[in-house]
């Protein structure tokens, strides 16, 4: 498994209201305004935040729950908040079967990227959401290569049971990218709330004589949240 978040973002807000800032010559009220500001107390309220960046988790083949973009958004009264994390997706799936003797070989290979988002630590309806998904299932019945014969019992016949035959193959790769986007929201009260975007990778394989391998990547990610009166 090779996973990395790379930190390259850009992170605009549009704020209704801005808080006061220190100068020369500023009162303590207004320190204490500033001091709120760099803690996140106080965060202006706005009407739409968004995140965009490389996210960069590449040939996963497993990822638990992980916080791949963040940002947060203060609200000045009871609203519903529309979360739209968009991201790009590649999935990687490659069967292969072997068989000979009119025996059937079947091999698969699945890879899935799911996302939730997270709006104060409680999941945003409707929940977790597939991103990515694909199962490739290869099967195969091969009568095999035929490599010698030799008539065993010599009676001049020879049969199949007095032919070596190796077993033939056949193998599929598939390799996609693509930018995929979903709806998300929540209801909250007024003050300042943290949006967590969060995606996990599963794979899977299964064989019988052949071979099979799966992985997810991840690659630039963005998030917009909007608040609107319902």
């Amino acid at each position: 498994m090779n996973h990395s978040i790379i930190a390259r973002s850009l992170h605009f807000t549009a704020a209704l209201l801005l808080v006061g800032a220190v100068g020369c010559g500023a009162s303590p009220e207004s320190v204490g305004e500033s001091e709120d500001l760099a803690t996140g107390k106080g965060l202006p309220s706005t009407k739409a935040t968004a995140w965009f960046g490389d996210i960069a988790i590449l040939n996963s083949k497993e990822l638990s729950w992980t916080t791949i973009m963040s940002t947060e958004i203060k609200t000045s009264n009871q609203k519903t908040l529309f979360i739209n994390p968009s991201l790009v997706c590649g999935l990687y799936t490659e069967t292969s079967v072997k068989s000979s003797g009119g025996r059937k070989d079947t091999s698969t290979a699945s890879a899935t990227i799911e996302m939730q988002v997270l709006v104060d630590g409680q999941a945003a309806q409707p929940g977790v959401v597939i991103y990515c998904s694909r199962t490739q299932t290869l099967s195969a019945t091969l009568g095999g290569i035929l490599q010698s014969c030799t008539d065993v019992n010599a009676d001049g016949v020879i049969t199949a049971g007095e032919c070596q035959m190796t077993d033939e193959e056949i193998s599929l790769l598939l390799s996609t990218m693509n930018a995929s986007s979903f709806n998300f929201g929540a209801d909250v009260t007024q003050g300042a709330h943290t949006i967590a975007v969060q995606a996990k990778i599963s794979t899977s394989t299964s064989t019988q004589t052949g071979t099979a391998a799966a992985m997810a990547t991840i690659g630039k990610g963005s998030v917009v949240v909007t608040e609107q009166r319902l």
